[in-house]
């Protein structure tokens, strides 16, 4: 059966930190599809279309490696049951999905729109990041409510939009991304 990943993450840049963590989900997994949201929980500074762009070109960066990446603008929403539901659609019911998300969102998925109708159409796929921790009764939580969860055997660096943005640290994105946001006059 195809296993799928599906990150949607707001990219508000695009870091190393998700260069890493797509490439981590290409070794796994059969497919990638990746794209931009907004998220409801967060205010955005940059419109979705840049940061649309900025994936497309840290996915081209590690592209010539690897041949099961693709960014579909066509999935993003801000809901991600509509994303899992545009996905399903276009590679049907026989296939395994994964929703990606880092362990920084497990306790706020639960406040998501329709969670539990969510967690059964996508496994859930979580990506653990410096700074929060992965608690048991998180996922017992989750798994009450009838998700399947998986932890990545994966440490993705300390490389944050939010770092780029409040602290100004250059060297979370990477020389492609930096450049695009310079000549777009990005983050200003």
């Amino acid at each position: 059966m195809l296993k799928i990943a599906l990150f949607g993450t707001s990219a508000d840049p695009p870091t190393a930190g998700h260069q890493a963590i797509l490439q981590w989900l290409s070794y796994h997994f059969d497919w990638v599809a990746v794209w931009a949201s907004d998220n409801p929980f967060k205010e955005h500074q940059t419109l979705l279309e840049h940061r649309m762009k900025m994936l497309d070109l840290l996915i081209k960066e590690i592209k010539p490696d690897i041949n099961n990446l693709e960014l579909r603008r066509d999935l993003s929403h801000r809901r991600s049951l509509v994303s899992v539901d545009k996905a399903r659609k276009i590679w049907g019911n026989d296939a395994d999905y994964y929703l990606v998300i880092g362990s920084d969102l497990i306790q706020q998925i639960r406040c998501w729109y329709q969670t539990k109708e969510l967690l059964q159409k996508a496994k859930l796929i979580i990506i653990p990041r410096q700074g929060y921790s992965i608690y048991p009764e998180d996922i017992t939580e989750l798994e009450k409510l009838g998700g399947i969860c998986q932890i990545a055997d994966m440490n993705a660096p300390e490389a944050s939009s939010t770092a780029y943005r409040e602290q100004h640290d250059y060297t979370v994105v990477t020389p492609h991304i930096r450049e695009y946001i310079y000549q777009e006059k990005l983050y200003a």
